[in-house]
């Protein structure tokens, strides 16, 4: 005590606050100066701080322990001294190397740098029961993060909270620190405290409920904590000699004080009299049934905990109950059965009085414990003791079961729940955050993390992009049968499924096939009932062949719509559960998708073979399904639909009629052109989609006009159909295609013709160099269609004096090609009643800006603006600006 009376004489930062309010608030000026000083401070300055403040306040240990016991009355000097110790010296061991000043993080390929600032002044209420370790606790974390600390002491204590303050205050000045980083209230009362809440940054409060209460009332941010009201389960497992022990260290240690030490013990009954026995044995006294009801009355008067108690010994307590033991009891054990909150021994009792139950079995343990902590100590700590090695499912069981954010297990729950004593992953803190459990803003053990601001510097950065394409692509006329040597010679495969549809099937074109699987002794099973626009009927029916063979690859043959439907039976008949809904949802990223795709390929290999060159789908992740039931189309994208092995042979493609020819070309350059463009175009997709336009605008209307005897042209349609898909399937497409899909589903217009139709409408759409809204995707940095459709336009040779030029000239050279191989001008001249596209223009408007290709578009497009594209492309060109606008 002379000690302190010395630094007190000899002190500089006396301070009295006389006047009240208007003296707080001028001092608060002050301290807002020095925090405002001190947050220029280096890393290095503030652990110079930090370590000397530390050191100080270990030093002065003991007596601000005597001090402390001495004004409270509360408590036991040795311990308060470990408590002294433990805030200053684990306090500065935790964070001696944790950076908390400017830059803390960097993470150069992502980025990001994260920034430390501190938040300003804190308003720390300090509670009687540990008044000069939660002092020094809370301002070393102050000093630490360069926030200024205004301490409210409690009335009994501020003596002790004041000396300790003043400590650290002298300790961190002589280091360097503004001379008011650290101030207190000598005079604390209610009015001061609430106004010193109101106008601090945030608040660290430590006390009794109702100082807690109006923390978080006080319209600034609040760290408060709830009451503890710790349960300890003794199971039948358990080292009952460890276990009895541990409790009497942590009930007994400053007599009770410290929130998460134990209040209720319950045994399981075939151990209940050993342990009972134990703590006899350790000098715990056990209440008698009369002796019980005493003390029950002396735990709470008038509904809430008797102060006369807290942190009081056992003896002393017993006296004011009236009740005799001997004077070296350790603790007041009552036995109870009821854990209600009528009960008092079911009570947080912050003294050396302990409730025991008897449970029968390890659930009912749980049962008295989950209440316990409800009634009076939720989100606080539970406490287990319990054999780990053996009863694992005990221990999972217990952590699920309570709502405590410690549970600490086979450990003195006091100096368990503090942390870094009997654990090492715990942070060290007096201030125990209950989260929402408890009313509190944090789950956790209160530490430096939680008196920082930190910033985010956030840099651009381009995603990791990909290009991804079936393990193996195999082009050239008559490559087929060479490539079909590969299920024998290489993949070894047994059984074979061959899906295609009734026109290929009938004309015997599936020979191209089943000849070689017969060559190879491969058995064989045909499904050739996909129709256009394939149904899910289609696909269970196919699904259910296919679990009946058993196959261990499969083979589509045909169009788009062969593919897609061999890719959903792939589905139901590696996943018969799969939610078509769920793998149909739209999505940003396909790498972040909510919507987990099943793994595929565990049963079969999937192999495409197309006839005609348009789709590429033999190349992409996508397939669309219609529920027949519900009319609804089920677009699927994910890179486990991408086939193992694509076999391009231009000879299957030869006999492809006009209409055929046609559509497919156009659908193939419509791919090409919105890859180029889409905002996630790359390199890679880039040089794809060019050849494959170059190949398009050249043998077109070769294979139109004689297909049958343009092999070359074939070829190289062939050819751009599979790298417009490949440009796709990892650009994807755009808006033009969002619209086309939903003309397919409400109107029947075959995909390709759609496509045609609203390209170049769609283009024009596009190229606005201010539109209303972009794309969004880290990679696409501003409008730039326009330059991109010209870069396609110059590589198939169209030239002008400027981009506006070469881009008028494109459009006219598109119209051209579709005219060359019989594509009309308008929805309209394909007999599109005009009432019924009216009726369900709003719908099919609404459906294609959810359409999953909408995302990719250049212009992110607005509902509004996709129905003037759809009434363009129904009337045409001729449709004057009134006309459009009274059709809406």
């Amino acid at each position: 005590m002379d000690k302190i009376d010395k630094m007190d004489k000899k002190s500089k930062y006396q301070q009295t606050l006389v006047d009240g309010v208007p003296a707080l608030e001028q001092r608060l000026a002050q301290v807002r100066r020095a925090q405002a000083q001190f947050a220029t401070y280096t890393q290095q300055q503030v652990d110079e701080i930090f370590r000397a403040a530390a050191l100080a306040a270990n030093h002065a240990r003991l007596p601000l322990a005597k001090m402390a016991v001495e004004e409270t009355g509360m408590g036991v000097v040795e311990d308060k001294v470990i408590k002294n110790n433990y805030a200053s010296e684990y306090i500065y061991h935790a964070y001696a190397h944790t950076k908390t000043c400017g830059v803390i993080e960097v993470d150069p390929a992502y980025g990001i740098q994260k920034i430390a600032e501190p938040i300003g002044v804190v308003a720390a209420v300090i509670p009687t029961t540990n008044p000069t370790s939660t002092a020094i606790f809370k301002a070393l974390l102050c000093l630490k993060t360069r926030n200024a600390i205004f301490i409210s002491p409690h009335p009994r204590a501020k003596n002790s909270t004041i000396a300790a303050a003043k400590i650290v205050l002298e300790a961190a000045v002589q280091a360097g620190a503004p001379a008011d980083i650290i101030a207190w209230i000598d005079v604390p009362s209610l009015e001061m405290t609430n106004t010193l809440m109101q106008q601090a940054d945030i608040i660290l409060a430590t006390g009794g409920p109702g100082m807690v209460r109006a923390a978080y009332s006080s319209g600034k941010p609040a760290l408060g904590v709830g009451a503890g009201n710790t349960p300890a389960i003794i199971d039948s497992s358990a080292d009952l000699r460890i276990a009895v022990n541990s409790i009497i260290h942590s009930k007994t240690f400053d007599n009770g004080m410290i929130c998460a030490s134990e209040q209720s013990v319950i045994a399981l009954s075939d151990v209940y009299d050993a342990v009972k026995a134990e703590f006899q044995a350790r000098g715990c006294y056990f209440l008698t049934p009369e002796e019980t009801e005493k003390v029950r009355k002396t735990i709470l008067i008038n509904g809430a905990l008797n102060s006369k108690i807290v942190g009081q010994r056992a003896p002393v307590i017993a006296k004011l109950a009236e009740i005799d033991v001997p004077e070296e009891t350790k603790i007041l054990i009552g036995e109870v059965t009821s854990v209600d909150i009528s009960e008092e021994f079911a009570h947080e009792k912050l003294s050396p009085v302990l409730a025991m139950y008897r449970a029968e079995s390890f659930e009912q343990a749980m049962d008295y414990a989950d209440q316990l902590i409800r009634d009076g100590g939720y989100g606080h700590t539970a406490s287990l003791y319990v054999d780990t090695v053996h009863e694992r499912e005990k221990l999972a069981a217990f952590s699920e079961r309570m709502k405590a954010c410690r549970i600490v297990v086979n450990t003195p729950s006091a100096h368990g729940g503090i942390g870094d004593l009997y654990n090492f992953g715990l942070a060290p803190s007096l201030t125990l955050g209950c989260g929402s459990w408890g009313g509190n803003s944090v789950s956790e053990n209160v530490g430096v993390k939680h008196l920082l601001n930190i910033k985010t510097v956030a840099e651009r950065r381009e995603n990791m992009l990909w290009f991804r394409t079936p393990q193996k692509v195999y082009f050239k006329r008559g490559c087929l049968p060479v490539a079909l040597r590969e299920l024998e010679e290489v993949l070894h495969r047994k059984r074979a499924f061959l899906v295609t549809d009734a026109f290929l099937f009938q004309s015997g074109m599936t020979a191209c096939i089943t000849e070689p699987l017969q060559k190879m002794q491969i058995p064989y099973e045909i499904f050739s009932d996909v129709q256009p626009d394939p149904t899910l009927a289609c696909a269970k029916a196919g699904a259910e062949k296919m679990r009946a063979f058993a196959p261990d690859v499969i083979i589509a043959l045909g169009g788009g719509s062969a593919m897609d439907a061999a890719k959903i039976m792939w589905v139901l008949y590696e996943h018969p559960e799969a939610d078509f809904a769920d793998m149909a949802m739209r999505f940003l990223d396909i790498r972040k998708r909510v919507y987990t795709f099943p793994e595929m390929g565990e049963k079969a290999y999937f192999i495409a073979v197309p006839t005609s060159s348009g789709t590429g789908s033999e190349v992409t992740p996508f397939a669309v399904i219609t529920d027949e039931m519900t009319g609804t189309k089920y677009p699927l994208a994910d890179y486990q639909l991408l086939p193992n092995m694509a076999i391009i042979d231009t000879d299957l493609m030869m006999s492809q009629p006009k209409g055929l020819t046609a559509a497919s070309g156009i659908d193939a350059m419509t791919h090409a052109l919105e890859a180029y463009v889409s905002v996630m175009a790359t390199d890679y997709t880039d040089g794809m989609a060019l050849q494959a336009l170059k190949n398009i605008f050249a043998y077109l209307p070769l294979c139109y006009d004689d297909g049958p005897n343009q092999p070359v042209a074939r070829e190289k349609m062939a050819n751009a159909s599979t790298m417009a898909g490949m440009a796709f399937a990892n650009a994807f497409l755009g808006v033009c295609h969002s619209m086309a899909h939903k003309l397919g589903a409400f109107h029947h217009l075959p995909h390709g013709v759609a496509n045609a139709i609203l390209i170049t409408e769609v283009m024009r759409y596009n190229i606005a160099e201010a539109p209303q809204k972009m794309g969004t995707f880290s990679q696409y940095p501003y409008p730039n269609a326009l330059a991109r459709y010209c870069a396609c336009a110059r590589y198939v040779g169209v030239t002008g004096g400027s981009d506006q030029e070469v881009f008028e000239r494109f459009l006219e050279k598109i119209e051209s090609l579709k005219e060359k191989v019989g594509i009309r001008k308008t929805i309209r001249d394909y007999g599109i009643d005009e009432t019924a596209f009216l009726a369900t223009l709003d719908e099919m408007c609404e459906q294609a800006f959810d359409d999953q290709c909408t995302g990719a578009n250049p212009r992110y497009p607005l509902i509004a603006e996709i129905r003037a594209m759809y009434l363009r492309a129904y009337y045409g060109t001729e449709m004057t600006e009134e006309e459009r606008r009274e059709q809406g």
